[in-house]
């Protein structure tokens, strides 16, 4: 396995997209997300004409301006927001030409007690953003999905799926518009809020670490990956890609081994909504996806652009029917001497494994 896939997928960075003078929007932008893309969009575009970050939540704004202070990055802008609020986002996307959207309700289990809650926020928010930026001028889109969207067997996946159709759908109600609409597939994110590796390293002091099912594997990307993906759809889509990267999986019991060695591993079994293994393209999907090289793309059934110039362009190939891509069927993995150093580097600066 090389370094890169290693890391998650790309060490290129795509030059050719511009944001200087341009301004900028992320939904749920005090997120992990938005505060590392916040980070490379400040340091790789100094000139950006405006970077607004909306969420609805004050204090993370707070927290927020603490790390990114509007006195220093005069760029920066922090609105108080919900994606359930057509008005307000209306409102915010005054002047904006580029949105990156990754709002969301996420946690499984907290979705499945509260449904509508859910549906709300990833999906009628969705249908929100897409109709304040038909209504303001933006000009590019970028919706973030996840694995869980494949396939769905969680409300979670189910509303991320229904906001992938809305987002990748609006490029055909543009009319004469010039916006486009894409959306980002990725798996787990290493050390973010809820992950695994987090939550192993605060258990291993116990010295057990609780393990759903020892058979379960997991996509792995790295929150800067991650954002790269994002840098790449803004520059490249076309409108209604759904983009996926070609990255390694993991076994959850080599986390376990490569974070606490001396630690039980006890089985507690699967909990509702949950995957042994998370796919990013299904058997279904395969009838529309192309591999890019670094990426596939998921192209809608009635694409808004001619189908053989797209694949010219990217010198892209159709992948053989049949074919579907997830953790537990993964040509690449990650080892646990590797997991070790993904974790010190990306997890834990200080852990020592």
């Amino acid at each position: 396995m090389h370094d890169s896939q290693v890391k998650g997928i790309l060490t290129v960075q795509y030059h050719m997209l511009d944001l200087n003078n341009k301004a900028v929007l992320i939904t749920g932008g005090t997120g992990s997300f938005g505060k590392t893309f916040t980070r490379l969009i400040l340091d790789r575009y100094p000139d950006v004409k405006r970077l607004v970050i909306l969420s609805r939540d004050e204090q993370k704004h707070f927290q927020m301006a603490m790390e990114f202070p509007e006195d220093k990055y005069r760029a920066i802008r922090y609105f108080v927001g919900d994606v359930r609020d057509k008005e307000r986002l209306v409102r915010a996307f005054q002047g904006i030409d580029v949105v990156i959207h990754a709002a969301a309700m996420k946690h499984v289990h907290i979705a499945e007690y509260n449904p509508m809650e859910c549906v709300k926020t990833n999906v009628l928010g969705a249908e929100n953003v897409i109709s304040a930026a038909l209504e303001t001028g933006v000009s590019n889109v970028v919706a973030l999905s996840t694995d869980k969207a494949a396939a769905p067997i969680n409300l979670y996946g189910a509303t991320k799926l229904a906001s992938d159709k809305l987002f990748i759908a609006a490029n055909n109600i543009k009319g004469h518009r010039d916006i486009k609409f894409s959306v980002v597939r990725y798996g787990n994110v290493m050390g973010s809020n809820g992950s695994v590796m987090p939550f192993f390293l605060k258990k291993r002091e116990e010295g057990v670490l609780p393990i759903t099912d020892k058979r379960m594997t997991r996509f792995n990307i790295s929150l800067e990956d991650g954002c790269e993906m994002v840098f790449y759809a803004m520059d490249q889509a076309w409108g209604g890609e759904i983009f996926v990267p070609k990255i390694p999986s993991y076994k959850i019991t080599d986390v376990a081994e490569a974070i606490g060695p001396e630690c039980e591993q006890k089985e507690i079994g699967i909990r509702p909504g949950e995957k042994l293994h998370e796919e990013m393209i299904t058997v279904s999907d395969s009838f529309t996806t192309y591999d890019l090289g670094k990426y596939y793309a998921i192209l809608p059934q009635r694409p808004v652009f001619k189908m053989d110039e797209y694949i010219q362009n990217f010198g892209a190939t159709k992948v053989p029917e049949g074919f579907s891509y997830n953790s537990g069927d993964n040509v690449d993995w990650v080892s646990v001497p590797e997991l070790k150093g993904l974790i010190k580097e990306y997890v834990d600066p200080t852990f020592e494994g």
